[in-house]
């Protein structure tokens, strides 16, 4: 996999861990979600005036990832109503990237390396290991976690193919996200209202900038989709565990044990691996 992308994945991790940190530390996460898709509507439909539209092949996979990533929201704001961010998030991101080689391999004929497949296993045991405690996973929201992944790999695999018959990265990402952005205030409009939506609250601005950051984020790793495996970019971008667990230690509370940094070393030789 060529530098440049390694670099380009993991920077979108770390972007990745701090928005869903600030997610996570919000009182109204539902509420705080949508605030993060209306920037993604309103900063994609800015882009969009200045960008054509993508090869029309493409449009099918933009509107299913939209509504999976819909799904992907919902399950995660409500696995994070019961559990830390240092267990969700690990189940959810680590459960993604072997079903997402899977995935590749059944629908766009993606066949990895043997030493692609170690590094994915590696990062995916090191991330599944985050959320143990002792010798059982350490999340009353399992469930909704695990739903979370499945939702990941779906929307991923969608976009990896739809980025390849679009023609233009930037493209395809505009117009997904737009649409996406769309679905969820709908979503929650219908759940409480126009008028809980739009009424201004403390937090705010960090979930408008989140959703900023959330765009630039998956807008990094759908261009790396485009030109490199799509095991071993999930891979990556999951590496955002490491980032996600000092986030959590330094400015959530959370601990950070022996048992987490093993994890981390699991994950980071993992990254080698792949690289």
């Amino acid at each position: 996999m060529p530098l440049n992308i390694i670099a380009l994945t993991l920077f979108a991790a770390l972007l990745h861990a701090s928005w869903n940190a600030l997610l996570r530390g919000g009182s109204d996460r539902l509420w705080s979600m949508t605030v993060m898709c209306l920037a993604v509507t309103l900063a994609s439909a800015v882009m969009a005036m200045f960008l054509a539209p993508p090869a029309r092949a493409s449009w099918m996979c933009a509107a299913l990832s939209a509504l999976l990533h819909v799904g992907y929201n919902l399950f995660l704001v409500k696995s994070y109503q019961t559990g830390d961010l240092g267990q969700t998030y690990p189940i959810a991101r680590g459960s993604s990237p072997l079903l997402i080689t899977l995935a590749a391999a059944v629908f766009a004929g993606e066949r990895p390396e043997a030493s692609a497949m170690a590094g994915i296993a590696l990062v995916s045991g090191g991330i599944i290991f985050l959320a143990f405690n002792g010798r059982r996973l350490a999340a009353p929201n399992l469930p909704y976690a695990l739903g979370t992944g499945c939702f990941i790999a779906a929307y991923s695999v969608t976009d990896g193919i739809g980025v390849r018959l679009s023609g233009d990265a930037l493209a395809y990402t505009v117009w997904m996200s737009a649409l996406w952005g769309v679905l969820m205030p709908a979503v929650y409009i219908s759940l409480r209202g126009a008028r809980s939506l739009f009424t201004l609250r403390p937090g705010f601005s960090a979930a408008f900038g989140g959703g900023l950051v959330s765009l630039l984020a998956y807008g990094m790793v759908i261009y790396a989709m485009s030109g490199a495996p799509m095991g071993a970019v999930s891979a990556l971008r999951e590496t955002s565990v490491l980032f996600a667990a000092f986030i959590g230690y330094f400015f959530l509370g959370e601990k950070l044990s022996v048992r987490k940094i093993l994890a981390c070393m699991l994950i980071a030789v993992g990254t080698m691996v792949i690289g």
